[in-house]
């Protein structure tokens, strides 16, 4: 099917119509500029700063959020199908949900930054429990980095552009950072999935232990685990003590958006959320 082509003069005078007084013709004219797709977002933003008409912006501000939830879709599939590996790319993608124009070149570069103050401090001859006692004191100490205790159901805790401007984070944010300077380290550190808290392990072939970020990396062991879970009055399964997939920090990550929305009372982006799950084949949520 062939793709039509609408000149800058034609795209103008459709965005002229979006006020149209007979709803028939501005909605059919919204549909036809939507048809073009996730290409004509740019243009639309420059159409929305030059109009002082606030129907118009309004209109155009609702095809732009449309189209860039559709182009989101579509990079979290692909993401998922083809770059899995490749964390900060996934919750680059949540981030762009709120912060569209959020250039992953630029949290590459930030994090290249983290590495190098942590890595001037980093000894890989150490144990690896003193090896984790420097990583806390570089992220806790030299970097700041804090749990945000007093706005933990914020969505900025799960945006992780506001997590390293703020350097504040729930517990999961701060895992994901903590563990991807870990890594770049070269240290065997990934994520858990605990219930009600994300933990991280440090694993090699002879040795395991665990590190609570959240609690400025508390190390604790696998009967800390076993008690924690009887405390929940939970049954043990394997995945409350082996690391998780990407794709799966992915998830919880948008789940907790889901508890931040919903405290907000903002149920759209709530069941926007959830629609961004469904792509990532979570089901779980509904």
């Amino acid at each position: 099917m062939s793709v039509e082509v609408i000149n800058e003069g034609e795209l103008k005078a459709l965005v002229s119509l979006l006020d149209d007084d007979d709803t028939e013709v501005s909605t059919h004219v919204e549909g036809k500029i939507m048809s073009l797709g996730t290409t004509i977002i740019p243009f639309l933003e420059g159409e929305w700063e030059k109009s002082f008409n606030p129907t118009v912006q309004r209109r155009l501000e609702d095809m732009i959020h449309t189209l860039q939830f559709d182009l989101l879709q579509e990079r979290l599939k692909a993401w998922m199908d083809e770059r899995e590996d490749n964390l900060l790319e996934g919750l680059w993608l949540i981030a762009t949900y709120q912060y569209p124009d959020l250039e992953l070149s630029k949290l590459v570069r930030d994090f290249e930054q983290l590495f190098v103050d942590v890595w001037t401090e980093h000894n890989p001859e150490l144990s690896p429990f003193d090896q984790v006692k420097m990583l806390n004191s570089a992220i806790f100490g030299k970097l700041k980095f804090s749990a945000n205790t007093k706005h933990f159901h914020s969505p900025a805790n799960s945006m992780i552009n506001t997590v390293l401007e703020s350097r504040k984070g729930n517990p999961i944010s701060l895992c994901v950072v903590y563990m991807l300077i870990a890594q770049k380290l070269d240290m065997p550190v990934k994520g858990v999935n605990l219930p009600n808290l994300f933990i991280l392990t440090y694993k090699t072939e002879k040795l395991q232990f665990y590190i609570n970020v959240f609690n400025k990396g508390l190390v604790f062991s696998k009967e800390d685990i076993n008690n924690y879970i009887e405390h929940l009055h939970l049954v043990p399964q394997e995945s409350y003590y082996q690391p998780c997939a990407n794709l799966e920090i992915i998830r919880r990550i948008m789940r907790n958006l889901i508890v931040s929305f919903d405290k907000l009372g903002d149920y759209h982006r709530t069941d926007e959320i959830k629609i961004l799950l469904k792509v990532l084949g979570d089901e779980e949520i509904y």
